[in-house]
Formats: structure tokens, C-alpha cells, sequence
């Protein structure tokens, strides 16, 4: 079965935790990482340590970008900038612009990420850490992914996996098969999504990634409750994976188990059991300020209460706002689910809002990227990382 431990390949690593931090685990808790973070900075910039201040300072905005406590993380991530760039550092100052890039990719300014991300593989590029330049790649793809643009990164996803393989960083190597099933798992292919969420799951277990190995069942209970209908199964294995969530601290992650929880009840017809889910993901959401899990999670709720009795004409208005607020963010790919969304409770079509000719959305006849993210994706050289 995915996910048991059999031989174990190389354990997976957290690089982002660096200088003083560098000895925890992947599986480190995120308050741990968060208090001893903070105790090595302050220490290091007590010694006058500029370099030293900016690894910590990185490993306290990751925890906090993952803990959803996003002003915090903010200021983390720009303070451990000021600090490499005041050592002089390229790569330090690299996974900054990495950590400030993620930070902006969860909180839905889709344009900021692009550049901050693209910023980061230049300056690990230029700073020689090709581990730093690899992740600001792979986050590139990955707000692409998320965008929906699957013909702009697949390519990127592709390459990214193979020179994953080819160094042995099994972290990455999860990341890749994850993104690419959900790629096949969103245009239907769902016997291949779930044969490479398996694979990622078994990747993972392997190496002691509790992180990815969470994320690889979320997805394999995607794809078992939509393609098969096994409920039970696909609750069983999110419970599996919650546990992993809650041992680590995930909060994002557990956010999202959550809203799964609620598709795999809905789409078995429990609605009123959905709800309770939806409804518990889009508070979690709300709470660590991350706009697309609160979208998805509200489409989620729409649906469910409309399936439970309530009216066409306040179902209608809620997706047309949610509509809206998708392509405000730049997610084409949630959009169009939303339009599905109205034509499977017979309340489509939606009328147009103002959402198209956004700043992160040129239009329905647009292109799905921003200019800044073209422009970034066209630059990623995966040739570089070798």
C-alpha cells in the first residue's frame, strides 16, 4: 500500500533551515522550529552576525508562513534579506527572496510572487547554490500550476522531477510527482494521477518527509472518491493523513485535508456532513489569510447548502462573487470550476463581473499568466541546476 515504509532512499532534508538551525529534521515541529529560530537570532544578531541572522531569520518566516501567521512571516522574510544583503551574500539573500515569493503565492498577490521567485533563481544563480535555485523553479511551476496554466509548466514540472531524480533530493522529487498528478487529476486523467500520488506517497514514507507524505494521501483520496466513489477509503486515508498534519504543526495543510474532507462527503451525497467541513476549512483559511483555500472552500459551502434547500438566487449571487474574487486572484483553473459549479445546481450561466481585465487577469480571451510570470518562466533554465 502507498505510503508504508519499505527501504528507505535518501532521507529528505530541509534546507531552509540553515547556519545554527541546520541540524533539524524535515518533521521538526513548526513551533519548535519557530521558538528556536527565534532564540538563534537573536543570538546571532547580538554577536553582530549579519549572515548568521539571515539563515535563522529564514527558518522563523518559514514556521510562520506555515504556522498561517502571515504579517509575522512577512517581516521575517524582508529582515532576513536586509540581514544577507548586508553580509553580502547572494544565496542568503536568495531563499529570502524564496520565503518572501512562497509567502506571496499563499496569500493570492500571483504577481509579486513571479517576481520575488524569479529574483531568487537569478540570485541563487548568481550566488552559486543551486538548491536555492532549484525551489525558487519549482515555485515558479508551482504558481503557474496553480493559475492553471498546465501547457506553461508541465515542461518546467517534468524537467524538475528528472533532475530531482538525478540528485537524489527526494523532497523535491515528491513535490514534482505531486504536481504533475494533480495536474492529470484536473483534466481527468485519473488513473495516472493516482499511480504518481502513490509513487509520491511511497517517495515520501520512504525518505521521512511527513510533509509530502500527507499531501501525496490527500491526493490519492482525491482521485479514489472521484474516479471509484470509495468513500470510506478516501476517509480513511485523509484521516491518516490529518494525523501527519497535526504532528508537524501543518496548518495550511491540515486547512486543506479539511475542504477534502468535505469534497469527498459531498460528492458521496452528505451534504449536511460537508458543510460542517467546508464551513470548519473556510474558518482555518480565513484565519492564516490564504485567499484560494478560502475561495475553494466557500465554492464548497455554496454548494452544500444548496444542495440542503437554499434558494437559487442567493446560490446564483454567491458564485458570481466567487467568480469574481477567482479571477481577481488569477486562478483560471478555480474559475472555471465555479462555472460548473453553476451549471450542476442548474443556476448558470452567471452573469459577467467585473473580475475579468483585473490586474492578475487579463480577460476571458487573455492570456491565464501575467506578463511578470511569462516573462519569469521563460528564464527557467533547468540546465543551471547541474
Amino acid at each position: 500500500m502507498a505510503g508504508q515504509v519499505t527501504e528507505r532512499p535518501t532521507r529528505a532534508s530541509a534546507p531552509e533551515y540553515q547556519g545554527a538551525l541546520g541540524s533539524l529534521s524535515v518533521n521538526a515541529s513548526l513551533p519548535e522550529v519557530l521558538d528556536r529560530g527565534v532564540r538563534e537570532l537573536r543570538a546571532a544578531e547580538e554577536a553582530g552576525d549579519a549572515r548568521e541572522a539571515a539563515r535563522c531569520g529564514l527558518a522563523v518566516a518559514e514556521a510562520c508562513r506555515r504556522l498561517g501567521r502571515v504579517e509575522e512571516a512577512d517581516r521575517a522574510w524582508k529582515a532576513s534579506y536586509r540581514a544577507a544583503r548586508s553580509a553580502g551574500h547572494e544565496g542568503a539573500m536568495a531563499w529570502a527572496l524564496w520565503s518572501g515569493g512562497t509567502l506571496a503565492r499563499q496569500r493570492g498577490a500571483l504577481r509579486l510572487a513571479y517576481r520575488l521567485l524569479g529574483l531568487a533563481a537569478e540570485a541563487g544563480e548568481r550566488g552559486g547554490d543551486v538548491v536555492v535555485r532549484g525551489y525558487s523553479l519549482a515555485g515558479l511551476a508551482e504558481t503557474g500550476r496553480i493559475q492553471g496554466d498546465y501547457e506553461a509548466v508541465g515542461r518546467l514540472h517534468e524537467q524538475l522531477l528528472a533532475e530531482a531524480r538525478r540528485r537524489g533530493e527526494a523532497r523535491h522529487t515528491v513535490w514534482a510527482l505531486e504536481g504533475i498528478a494533480q495536474m492529470h487529476r484536473n483534466t481527468g486523467s485519473y488513473d495516472r494521477a493516482l499511480a504518481l500520488f502513490e509513487e509520491a506517497a511511497d517517495t515520501a514514507s520512504r525518505a521521512e518527509d511527513r510533509r509530502g507524505w500527507a499531501w501525496a494521501l490527500r491526493g490519492i483520496a482525491d482521485v479514489v472518491s472521484v474516479r471509484d466513489g470509495d468513500v470510506e477509503r478516501a476517509l480513511s486515508l485523509l484521516t491518516r493523513a490529518e494525523e501527519a498534519c497535526r504532528e508537524v504543526r501543518l496548518a495550511g495543510a491540515l486547512a486543506y485535508n479539511h475542504k477534502m474532507r468535505g469534497n469527498v462527503l459531498y460528492r458521496a451525497g452528505r451534504y449536511a456532513e460537508a458543510r460542517e467541513l467546508y464551513a470548519r476549512a473556510l474558518e482555518e483559511f480565513r484565519e492564516m489569510e490564504e485567499p484560494r483555500g478560502t475561495a475553494l472552500s466557500r465554492l464548497g459551502l455554496v454548494k452544500a447548502e444548496a444542495r440542503l434547500g437554499r434558494d437559487a438566487a442567493h446560490t446564483a449571487a454567491e458564485l458570481a462573487s466567487l467568480r469574481t474574487t477567482l479571477d481577481r486572484i488569477g486562478l483560471r483553473h478555480a474559475r472555471d470550476m465555479v462555472d460548473k459549479a453553476a451549471a450542476e445546481l442548474g443556476v448558470g450561466p452567471l452573469p459577467e463581473g467585473t473580475g475579468a481585465g483585473s490586474v492578475d487577469t487579463p480577460g476571458e480571451a487573455g492570456p491565464v499568466l501575467p506578463e511578470v510570470g511569462v516573462a519569469a518562466l521563460r528564464k527557467a533554465d533547468v540546465e543551471g541546476l547541474r
